[in-house]
């Protein structure tokens, strides 16, 4: 009886470790199927924010090409009307000439129909011919002149404009230079004021005194370029410079 009681009890501890064991395997289970969700879920997320960085890359590239693309076609649009009106100018000046050449040639082949009745008339009308066809010549000529004239006055003007833009970006850069040597005249005068050491206020004064050089020297170039201005320009101005204004830009 008491061997059936031991058996009983030992079967109902192997029993109570078997479902333990399974307890624990399943909860190894669970947490294996927790953890790999958890990495998909963040390789999702991942996946996720890369696509859309990638997205927003692409939109930017677009959108910059679109814009490049946009100011190529607007830049080609000016250039083909600047073209354009060129070309019609020359067009119409060349029309007036020969229709001024032909209303010359007929009035004289009016002239010389008159004229056919009389005798002799054909060494008169030789003459009317020979002068019909120098007026058709110079009005050719005059067309060809004033197209050549046209292109070179285009010409010098694109240059006067370089030269114009050069210069003021040189005053320009020279007025910055101005106003930091001023700046920095400025700043080493307010610290001179406030040093007591002797030493370090002879240190700031030989700065101070090289950058007063320095501002005079770059007010002196400003003032020098300002005189050599480009022909054309100025375009009659109002000056409105305070008095004493050292980097005045009035020219």
């Amino acid at each position: 009886m008491s061997e059936q009681k031991e058996s009983s009890v030992l079967f109902s501890l192997k029993e109570l470790m078997t479902l333990e064991e399974d307890r624990i395997r399943e909860e190894e289970v669970e947490k294996e199927r927790l953890a790999r969700e958890e990495m998909e879920r963040k390789a999702a997320a991942e996946k996720a924010a890369r696509e859309a960085e990638e997205a927003r890359i692409r939109a930017e590239e677009e959108a910059r090409r679109a814009e490049e693309q946009r100011r190529r076609e607007e830049t080609a649009r000016l250039e083909a009307i600047q073209i354009a009106e060129v070309e019609r100018a020359k067009q119409e000046a060349q029309h007036k000439a020969q229709m001024e050449a032909l209303s010359a040639q007929q009035a004289h082949e009016a002239q010389l129909a008159s004229l056919a009745q009389d005798k002799g008339t054909k060494r008169l009308r030789m003459w009317v011919g020979i002068i019909s066809f120098l007026l058709v010549a110079g009005g050719i000529t005059a067309g060809i002149l004033w197209k050549n004239a046209s292109e070179r006055a285009a010409a010098e003007k694109a240059a006067v404009e370089a030269e114009k833009r050069a210069f003021e970006e040189r005053l320009g850069q020279l007025q910055r230079e101005f106003e930091s040597a001023k700046k920095k005249e400025e700043a080493l005068s307010d610290r001179l004021k406030s040093v007591k050491d002797e030493a370090e206020r002879q240190k700031i004064q030989m700065e101070l005194e090289k950058a007063k050089q320095e501002r005079q020297a770059a007010a002196t170039t400003f003032r020098g370029v300002q005189q050599k201005k480009p022909a054309g320009g100025g375009g009659g101005k109002k000056c409105d410079c305070p008095p004493g204004d050292p980097l005045c830009a009035c020219f």
